[in-house]
């Protein structure tokens, strides 16, 4: 028997990880990084990354999986989670 993913997936049109969290490293259009609470250079218009698959996309990025405590129940909720966590781990 195969071993099943209990991972979530990503939800459609949600992009609160390419948005709430600061992202120290370069990424294509925003070379000094990016600020915590805003959107990245690379979000498409239906909040899918530009850079999805391709190597130019920064390893943190693609680091970040789905979980079930970080996503929550709604785009709202992945929100709140991840600002929330951003500034308990702000440097001070």
């Amino acid at each position: 028997m195969a071993a099943m993913n209990c991972r979530p997936a990503c939800r459609p049109h949600c992009a609160a990880c390419c948005i709430a969290p600061s992202i120290a490293g370069p990424i294509p259009g925003m070379p000094g990084g990016k600020p915590a609470g805003v959107p990245c250079v690379q979000l498409t218009a239906d909040l899918g990354c530009a850079l999805f698959g391709r190597p130019e996309r920064p390893a943190c990025c693609g680091g970040l999986q789905p979980s079930t405590e970080m996503c929550g129940d709604s785009r709202e909720a992945a929100l709140a989670w991840l600002t929330e966590l951003e500034a308990l781990t702000r440097p001070d």
